[in-house]
C-alpha cells in the first residue's frame, strides 16, 4: 500500500511581483550625459560630480578597451556613494561587458587559496566573445507529415518549408520529430532549425495565418514570411567569461560544474592552455577580448600577500580594470607593522587611480531620502523629511536611510497613510544611532560584562585610526 505524504495545507497564491528592495537597487547608472557632465540628480545617483566623472571617462575607456590592466581606488569617509558609483558603473556598461564585485573579506573565508580566490575573481572579469557561423533552415512551414510504424516505435516524417521565393521538402528521423513535436509546430508557423545542433525555434506566426481562428493563443506573434533561400549562413556570437572556460574544461560534469557552486583550485596548466587557445582563436579573428571590470569593496581588509599578488596580476597581459574602495585614512597594512595610506602599500597605491569621495550637502541627504521613499514606496510629509534630513546631518545617513521602513511600521500601526514627525520621534527612541550607543557605554561606567582594557599603545593607534 503506498503511502501518501502530506506537507500541511496546500496554499495557491498569484504572485503577480516580488520585490527585493536592496540598499542601492536604486541605482540605474552614473547620471551622466551626452558630454559625460553629471546631472545633479540622475539616475538614482545624487551629487558626488567629480567622482561621478572621473568614473564616466573611465568607462568610456573600458567600452574602447584601452584601461584593461590599471586600477582606480574610491576613497572617501563611509556614506559618501563610494559603492552607489561602482554599482552605477556596473549598470552603464551593458550585460556583454562582465562585472565581478567582492568583499575583500570574502577572499578569508572561501575553502580555496587567497591567491585563487583572486585570480578566480580576476577570470570572471574578462569576457571572451565567440564568433561562429551555422547553417540556419528558415522558412514557413506548409505541411508536418508524420508517419508511425505498426507498433508505434519508429516514426518518420516529411516537413514541407516554403519562403516567398522557394519551397522544399525534408525526410524528418526521430530526433527532429520529437523536436518538432516539443515545439508544438504547426502548419502556418515560422521556424528556424538550427543544422548543426537541431536545434527548433519558433519565430511565431505567418501573416498569412491571421485570420486563422482556431490556431491562435492570446499570446501569438505575428511575422512575415521569410524571403530567399531556405538555407541561410548566419554569425552568432556568445559572450563567456574566462573562468566559465577553466570552469568547463577542469570538470567532468563540463557546462553543469557551474551549477554546482564550489568550483575548487583549477590548475595553472590547464588556465595556460585556455589563454593559449583564446590567443590562438583571437589571431584568427573567431573571438575577441572584452575587459571587464573587477569591484573590490573594503579593499584594506586584504593582506600584504594579497596585494603584491595584485601588484603582479595587474601587469599580466589578461587583467580588467581594478576598482577598488576604502574609507580608511592612515591604517596600518595588514599582515605588517607599517602603517600606510588607506591601508594600501605604497607601490600599490602608485599603480592606482585616486578618486576622493566627499560627504553630501544638507540639499543632497534630502535628495537621497527622497529617492529612498520612492523606492521603498513610503510617502514622508514635508516636516517629516526636514525632520528626518537634518537627523542624518547630526547621525549619519545610512541610520536616517534605516528609519525609513520603521517610520512606515509606526505610521501603518496608527492607520496612516503617510509618514509624520511622530512616527519618526518613535523610531528614533526605539533604535539608538552610533554616537547615542557611544554615550550610553559611558553612562554604564564599566557595568557591562567582559569590557577588555586594551593598553595605552593599543588606545592611541585607535585614536590615529
Amino acid at each position: 500500500m503506498a503511502m501518501s505524504i502530506t506537507t500541511g495545507t496546500s496554499e495557491l497564491r498569484d504572485v503577480t511581483k516580488m520585490e527585493r528592495i536592496g540598499a542601492h537597487s536604486h541605482i540605474r547608472g552614473l547620471g551622466l550625459d551626452d558630454r559625460l557632465e553629471p546631472r545633479a540628480n540622475s539616475q538614482g545617483l545624487v551629487g558626488q560630480a567629480k567622482a561621478r566623472k572621473a568614473a564616466g571617462m573611465i568607462l568610456k575607456m573600458v567600452q574602447e578597451g584601452k584601461i584593461a590592466g590599471r586600477a582606480m581606488l574610491f576613497a572617501g569617509p563611509p556614506s559618501t556613494g563610494k559603492t552607489a558609483i561602482a554599482l552605477g558603473m556596473a549598470q552603464s556598461l551593458g550585460p556583454d561587458v562582465p562585472f565581478t564585485i567582492i568583499t575583500a573579506s570574502e577572499v578569508f573565508s572561501l575553502s580555496m587559496s587567497k591567491t585563487e580566490a583572486l585570480t578566480q575573481a580576476f577570470r570572471r572579469s574578462i569576457g571572451v566573445r565567440i564568433k561562429e557561423e551555422t547553417e540556419l533552415i528558415e522558412g514557413q512551414v506548409v505541411e508536418i507529415q508524420i508517419d508511425r510504424s505498426l507498433t508505434g516505435a519508429t516514426k518518420t516524417g516529411k516537413l514541407t518549408i516554403k519562403t516567398t521565393d522557394m519551397e522544399t521538402v525534408y525526410d524528418l528521423g526521430m530526433k527532429m520529430i520529437e523536436a518538432l513535436t516539443k515545439e508544438k509546430v504547426l502548419a502556418g508557423d515560422v521556424i528556424a532549425i538550427d543544422k548543426t545542433s537541431g536545434k527548433v525555434t519558433k519565430l511565431g506566426r505567418s501573416f498569412a495565418q491571421s485570420r486563422d481562428y482556431d490556431a491562435m493563443g492570446a499570446d501569438t506573434k505575428f511575422v512575415q514570411c521569410p524571403e530567399g533561400e531556405i538555407q541561410k549562413r548566419k554569425e552568432v556570437v556568445h559572450t563567456v567569461s574566462l573562468h566559465e572556460i577553466d570552469v568547463i574544461n577542469s570538470r567532468t560534469q563540463g557546462f553543469l560544474a557551474l551549477f554546482a557552486g564550489d568550483t575548487g583550485e583549477i590548475k595553472p596548466e590547464l588556465r595556460n592552455q585556455i589563454n593559449a587557445k583564446v590567443a590562438e582563436w583571437r589571431e584568427e579573428g573567431k573571438a575577441e577580448i572584452v575587459p571587464g571590470i573587477l569591484f573590490i569593496d573594503e579593499v584594506h581588509m586584504l593582506d600584504i600577500e594579497c596585494f603584491s599578488f595584485l601588484n603582479r596580476a595587474l601587469e599580466g597581459e589578461l587583467a580588467p580594470l581594478v576598482i577598488m574602495a576604502s574609507n580608511r585614512g592612515m591604517a596600518r597594512i595588514r599582515g605588517t607593522k607599517f602603517r600606510s595610506p588607506h591601508g594600501l602599500p605604497v607601490d600599490l597605491l602608485d599603480r592606482v587611480l585616486i578618486v576622493s569621495t566627499k560627504p553630501y550637502t544638507e540639499e543632497e541627504v534630502q535628495q537621497i531620502i527622497q529617492i529612498r521613499c520612492q523606492e521603498e514606496d513610503t510617502q514622508l510629509t514635508p516636516d517629516a523629511l526636514t525632520v528626518l534630513t537634518s537627523m542624518s546631518m547630526q547621525t549619519t545617513l545610512r541610520y536616517a536611510l534605516n528609519l525609513i521602513a520603521c517610520g512606515k511600521v509606526v505610521a501603518r500601526k496608527r492607520k496612516a497613510e503617510m509618514v509624520d514627525v511622530e512616527d519618526l520621534r518613535r523610531a528614533y527612541t526605539y533604535f539608538m544611532d552610533e554616537k547615542r550607543s557611544v554615550q550610553w557605554l559611558k553612562e554604564q561606567q564599566g557595568s557591562l560584562v567582559f569590557e577588555e582594557v586594551g593598553s595605552k599603545e593599543d588606545e592611541l593607534m585607535d585614536i590615529g585610526q
